[in-house]
């Protein structure tokens, strides 16, 4: 067995087994550990290996963030919001409040991190208010309602209703994220598809996409580590 190291913040080694039964190239994430195998074909060619990982880099880094330990939210940690991490600290004040890249939190609070988890999902409710109501307009539609979860299998949806969804710890992504996932819903009152006439109603809205989308594929994983209640 060798090993295909994958560059990146933090490296990742990829165990490497030839089976006799391999017909392609098969990658696998341990639920346990983490441990990444590949297994390939007997005499495949170690270039083509190391090709293959890289072209499935996003894949790995996606799983790997599942096993990452959970972020428990209290003083002293960080969180990241709008993409820049904010330091959790006490305040004397009776209620808390987003400043800055601080998040205040009462002193006497009885769960830091539920105090914390409220704060953003406030802010969560303003902007993503906000950039529906931008969109829509821009889009000549009007939504119905909006409403707020913590999904892991998607990060906002829309209904024949013209009900909006959106996952909260989209405050936690870059602005740009937060905007292009309600771009992209809020095509959906127009094309209740993804035809290409919908991705063309997404480029009409958010004509540079590309990369927030491609950062929620690779990042978005990671913001459900964190943990605000026990």
């Amino acid at each position: 067995m060798t090993e295909i190291e994958l560059p990146g913040s933090p490296p990742a080694s990829v165990q490497v087994r030839q089976s006799a039964r391999a017909k392609r190239f098969t990658l696998r994430v341990s639920r346990l550990d983490g441990r990444i195998t590949l297994t390939v074909p007997p005499r495949a060619p170690h270039s083509e290996a190391i090709a293959f990982v890289k072209s499935q880099a996003d894949w790995i880094r996606r799983h790997l963030d599942r096993h990452a330990p959970a972020e428990r939210i209290r003083f002293g940690a960080r969180v990241p919001v709008e993409g820049r991490l904010a330091k959790i600290v006490p305040t004397d004040a009776r209620r808390g409040d987003l400043a800055g890249d601080l998040i205040e939190v009462p002193r006497k609070a009885a769960s830091p991190g539920a105090h914390v988890e409220a704060l953003l999902k406030a802010f969560a409710r303003d902007r993503l208010e906000a950039s529906s109501t931008h969109y829509a307009q821009a889009l000549g539609r009007n939504y119905n309602a909006i409403t707020l979860r913590d999904t892991r299998s998607r990060w906002g949806s829309c209904s024949s209703e013209g009900r909006l969804m959106y996952s909260w710890r989209l405050i936690m992504a870059p602005p740009e994220v937060l905007d292009y996932v309600v771009a992209h819903e809020v095509s959906h009152l127009a094309e209740m598809n993804h035809s290409p006439a919908f991705w063309r109603t997404v480029r009409e809205l958010y004509p540079d996409y590309d990369a927030p989308r491609a950062w929620l594929r690779r990042e978005g994983a990671a913001l459900h580590r964190y943990r605000f209640r026990d």
